[in-house]
């Protein structure tokens, strides 16, 4: 531009002295040097306007001279513009650049706002991975990441102008959150109407709400459908001083209740160890004991009952070469029976808090139980039975009111210790005898339950259940009587049935038995 002025410039300087020169000379005289004529003044006058002063009969001032002068301004004007344009265009950027770290601020302001009783993350609960979508999208060269569930849109405009527009989608209907302030939970960000209870599909407008799994919940609804109620009241499970919930749960039916129904005198069976249920029926036994519904359909009320049962567990002895050769009574009894029997017998170790059964091998007189007729349970009787002494053993006595896989255990295990005495073991210490005797109890329990699972397996005895065939439980009382057998932790029962059955896995049964006929300890 500036080069393109001094041209302007240069060309117009012979020009203006030429007409400088005829400025300064006068009226009809010619310049030294110079070829010379005389203009008339008449004709000077007549060419030219008054006032100009001419040269070959042309004005000083022409259209062309003007025309120069105009262009030498517009240049002029031209270059000032340009850097009054490039000034304000330093001047824009800069602000631009300072209203942009401004927002930014702003919104990174924004997004550290928490809400009251929120983690340190901006949630009310712990957050977890969120199974929502939180893409971005960036739509120009200058683009920003920000939290999930949001993305930068920044469009160019004319005069090199950026408009920022900040948008976040919901993790519910993945669209764009419009005006309003969403709510930020579990990582992402909701319409207030789209973040709602995984369990009644309500929105969620509480301050706090509970989760489970990666859904939200209702406090009230998770309460509902995760709290664990009590399988006896039916109550949610309180919570304790701390703040956690505390329960008792059995170690096989997994029933969890609350702790206070051990103390309060809630109904527990006898047989499988359950609290009843409130509003239940069960069974009173004569004798104080509580038997539930179900384990009464299988339950041996009287002596004779149980005489198939016997039968059947003499024929597994047999089975395994080991047959009881003398005839050893066996009678029920109730539970004060069988105490005063025990205190009588100068021999054997009972299994404490309670037996439910006992090989006798003094003679007395002991009261066994007989069903007088009528209802199953009402109306028993009992009979006093003199026991003689025939050979080392003179009764076995069972607990009467267990159900049929319960007294067959019983009475198995008793059977080994009568198989011991009258096959002249010498005397044991308890731990090899009363484990030896649990091993052939769980042996008989594992017969039983294989042939249960047989398509057309069938018990030889008679005496299943009242109506001779077995009910859906008595597989899962079998497994619960194993279980019994099997977790007992008494130095005595429970240790020696672990050493017992590990020598037999090792040695088998025969090995075993003979070993212990000869040194009274279980082979290592």
């Amino acid at each position: 531009m500036m080069g393109w002025l001094n041209k302007i410039f240069k060309g117009s300087r012979p020009k203006v002295s030429e007409r400088q020169h005829h400025r300064n000379g006068r009226q009809g005289e010619q310049p030294v040097g110079g070829s010379s004529h005389k203009v008339p003044e008449r004709q000077h006058h007549r060419n030219g306007r008054q006032g100009e002063q001419t040269v070959g009969n042309e004005p000083l001032t022409s259209r062309d001279e003007w025309s120069e002068i105009e262009d030498i301004d517009h240049a002029i004007a031209l270059s000032l513009s340009e850097d009054y344009h490039k000034r304000r265009t330093i001047i824009d950027n800069e602000s631009q650049l300072k209203e942009d770290e401004q927002l930014a601020k702003a919104i990174q302001d924004s997004w550290n706002v928490s809400s009251p009783t929120r983690y340190g993350n901006g949630n009310l609960h712990q957050p977890i991975p969120s199974p929502y979508s939180t893409g971005f999208r960036y739509e120009s060269p200058r683009h920003n990441k920000s939290n999930s569930g949001s993305f930068i849109n920044v469009e160019k405009q004319h005069n090199h102008h950026f408009f920022i527009s900040f948008v976040r989608i919901c993790a519910g209907c993945n669209t764009e959150i419009g005006y309003g302030r969403p709510l930020n939970c579990m990582g992402a960000f909701w319409h207030p109407e789209c973040f709602r209870c995984r369990a009644c599909n309500q929105p969620i407008r509480d301050l706090e709400f509970s989760m489970s799994g990666g859904h939200a919940y209702h406090q009230s609804c998770y309460k509902e459908h995760h709290h664990p109620k009590c399988e006896v009241c039916q109550q949610f499970i309180p919570t304790n001083a701390a703040g956690l919930i505390e329960y008792k749960s059995h170690p096989f039916w997994v029933q969890k209740y609350c702790p206070s129904h051990e103390r309060d005198g809630t109904p527990r069976c006898c047989s499988c160890e359950r609290l009843e249920p409130r509003d239940t029926q069960y069974a009173a036994l004569d004798d104080g004991r509580k038997l539930c519904l179900e384990c009464l359909d299988s339950a041996i009320m009287d002596t004779n009952e149980c005489q198939p049962l016997y039968l059947d567990i003499q024929v597994f002895y047999e089975g395994l070469n080991m047959r009881v050769e003398q005839q050893v009574p066996l009678l029920l009894v109730e539970r004060q029976a069988l105490n005063v029997a025990m205190d009588g017998e100068k021999r054997g170790h009972h299994h404490m808090p309670e037996t439910r059964g006992l090989c006798l091998s003094e003679e007395q007189t002991v009261s066994t139980i007989l069903r007088r007729g009528g209802k199953r349970v009402m109306g028993m009787r009992t009979e006093p039975y003199k026991l003689t002494r025939r050979c080392e053993v003179t009764a076995i006595l069972i607990l009467y009111g267990l159900p049929r896989l319960l007294t067959g255990s019983i009475l198995a295990h008793e059977m080994m210790h009568a198989w011991l005495r009258i096959k002249g073991f010498r005397t044991l210490s308890q731990d090899v005898e009363e484990g030896i005797c649990q091993v052939l109890a769980h042996m008989w329990l594992d017969s039983q339950i294989l042939s249960m699972s047989g398509s057309n397996a069938a018990s030889t005895s008679s005496s299943s259940s009242l109506d001779g065939s077995r009910s859906p439980l008595e597989r899962k009382l079998g497994d619960f009587f194993k279980h019994q057998i099997e977790s007992d932790t008494s130095p005595v029962y429970g240790n020696g049935y672990r050493a017992g059955k590990q020598a037999i896995l090792k040695y088998g049964l025969t090995n075993t038995l003979e070993h212990i006929r000869l040194t009274g300890y279980f082979p290592c």
